[in-house]
């Protein structure tokens, strides 16, 4: 049975599928979203609810990438505010980030998920799938020019800075690139929630002091 009018996985992505074919000619985030909405170009777009494009300001000085949208998320339409989201809010206070002056968006604008049940299971995204959703990516960091770029966790790391790149061996470190002035990469915090829960405040101070190094890039 399908959940929400859609299938219950996803079969072989179509790997010749790109958005690159469906980018707008005018770059601005308005215009970005509007585009993204009706983006065809792998086939998560049949299995969730909505494309989940990223959120802020074309002023932002720090940006945040995360793998793609959850649940809540594909629902709501928009980045970050399921669990993880959350938990991500509650560091970014912490850390002395203002959430509002941060554009915050995902490697993948669709929802990749496995019926179980009546509960709909994150599924990691390809590398084909993550490959075909970069160029919106790409246009997002070109509107935007952040100061600082924060990948947080392995798929949005490796979207941007190669297949080779791991996060633990380069969390907290500056990463020679020029998709921004100050590149670094850290844990997505949905890894938090999925660990050991007598090391969640330890693992949590240490990406609250991830975030903070961060912001004393900008």
């Amino acid at each position: 049975m399908a959940l929400g009018g859609h299938t219950q996985g996803v079969g072989r992505t179509n790997e010749a599928g790109s958005a690159a074919d469906f980018l707008p000619e005018e770059r601005s985030l308005s215009a970005l979203k509007e585009a993204a909405a009706g983006c065809r170009g792998c086939r998560l777009w049949e299995i969730g609810t909505q494309t989940v494009f990223g959120e802020g300001t074309e002023t932002s000085r720090l940006m945040l990438v995360g793998e793609q949208p959850g649940d809540q998320e594909d629902r709501a339409g928009r980045p970050f505010v399921g669990p993880a989201g959350r938990l991500l809010d509650q560091a970014l206070e912490e850390a002395g980030i203002d959430r509002a002056d941060t554009y915050v968006t995902n490697a993948v604008k669709h929802f990749k998920w496995q019926a179980r049940g009546k509960r709909r299971i994150h599924q990691k995204p390809s590398w084909a799938e993550t490959a075909a959703c970069q160029p919106w990516l790409e246009a997002e960091l070109q509107v935007v020019q952040p100061q600082v770029l924060v990948l947080l966790g392995a798929v949005a790391a490796q979207s941007l800075l190669g297949r080779q790149f791991r996060v633990t061996q380069n969390r907290r470190q500056l990463v020679e690139s020029d998709l921004a002035p100050a590149v670094t990469a850290t844990i997505h915090p949905s890894a938090i929630l999925r660990g050991d829960p007598e090391r969640r405040k330890e693992e949590l101070a240490a990406f609250v002091g991830d975030l903070r190094f961060a912001a004393a890039l900008i």
